[in-house]
């Protein structure tokens, strides 16, 4: 099963402007697939990985008659983990301004910045975009409506990584490959990187939170190392694109809490997987939490697959009255609460609502997501 990813139609657009193309994602979220899909549509196509350190070597030495030579006639040039080829950022300058008969495309499965230098050197000759697990408007495209909400419980337990859907009844054993031999590798790889089972300790730790505001404060009274190092390895963690943050909103109430973010993982899956935890969700306490984060990580997946980027939040203040998600954009705001069980129905928060012109609270539940995330 191939299911069709929504980026296929703008990276062909972006491949006919003077661009490099960045293609960012977690590993194992499909981008070598779709990136190889494109390849064979296109003659005079050379693609390269640098997993392979053959390829890391090959590029070691970029002057540019020798790109020449290694390129001949190509047209389009695909370097996948080309975070790993050094000073790939100056390569693909030279490439951009001094063979403009090349397209090329770069994928990583970290941000770049841990590659040093690329955006300083690509700064206004890149189209950077960003590739998640399948998302839920992919899965309901591909194999309609009503097959896709069947699925809903085996998603929020196991998550959207392609492999995963695509292997039904092995859920488990993909998503601990996935875990143990490629969510660390390229963090492994980095320089700031002395603790890596702390890595394991801290993702545990943040999985439990799930939901909860989160304090660098007692993350580092609990796992014994400086706030420092807590500080960077979550930012570490988010440049990977294994967890993401939401931040609270805070402009108008004294009482609004503006302290703490709140951590969510990009992939339900890996969180369930970090805890060895896949219940049902009939026998589960979390179930609050986790359909909390797989609504907004699928939120999140149908803004950047359409191009929408409004500003987010959550708002919390010294009561207890909270909002779970905020969209902020030309000034207004739209809010929602998660609700797995529609039964349950959601309070207004009057001074939320007043001070920032919010007429309804929206209830997300397992009988209307369809809405919030197509």
């Amino acid at each position: 099963m191939d299911i069709p990813r929504q980026l296929s139609s703008v990276i062909e657009s972006t491949l006919k402007k003077r661009k490099v193309l960045m293609l960012l994602g977690a590993r194992q979220t499909g981008k070598t697939t779709l990136v190889q899909s494109l390849l064979a549509q296109h003659d005079g196509s050379l693609y390269f990985t640098a997993d392979d350190p053959a390829v890391v070597e090959l590029f070691r030495d970029f002057a540019l008659e020798r790109l020449k030579r290694i390129f001949g006639a190509t047209k389009l040039v695909c370097i996948d983990e080309a975070q790993r080829i050094p000073s790939i950022g100056v390569i693909a300058k030279l490439i951009h301004d001094n063979l403009p008969e090349i397209r090329l495309v770069l994928t990583g499965s970290s941000s770049f910045e841990l590659a040093e230098g690329t955006y300083e050197s690509l700064t206004g000759r890149k189209r950077e975009l960003l590739m998640h697990p399948i998302s839920w408007q992919e899965l309901a495209n591909y194999s309609g409506d009503w097959n896709a909400e069947q699925q809903l419980e085996q998603r929020i337990r196991f998550g959207m990584y392609p492999e995963v859907i695509t292997s039904p009844g092995e859920e488990q054993e993909v998503l601990r490959e996935i875990v143990s031999s490629y969510l660390y590798k390229d963090l492994l790889n980095f320089s700031g990187i002395r603790k890596p089972r702390l890595l394991e300790d801290l993702l545990r730790a943040l999985a439990l939170q799930l939901g909860q505001e989160v304090s660098i404060n007692e993350l580092s009274n609990l796992l014994g190392v400086g706030k420092d190092t807590i500080s960077t390895y979550i930012d570490l963690l988010e440049k990977a694109f294994i967890l993401f943050r939401l931040q609270p909103l805070s402009r108008n109430l004294r009482n609004e809490i503006r302290s703490f973010n709140k951590i969510y993982f990009c992939d339900v899956g890996i969180r369930n997987a970090v805890l060895g935890n896949f219940l049902p969700l009939q026998s589960r306490t979390d179930k609050g939490a986790l359909w909390e984060n797989f609504m907004i990580a699928e939120r999140r997946k149908f803004l950047s697959n359409t191009g929408q980027a409004p500003q987010v939040w959550f708002w919390r203040n010294s009561h207890q009255q909270e909002v779970d998600y905020i969209e902020e954009k030309d000034g207004a705001f739209m809010a929602w609460e998660f609700k797995f069980s529609d039964k349950k129905p959601v309070k207004p928060v009057s001074s939320f609502q007043a001070a920032y012109s919010v007429p309804e609270i929206q209830k997300v539940s397992s009988e209307n997501f369809s809405g919030f995330v197509l």
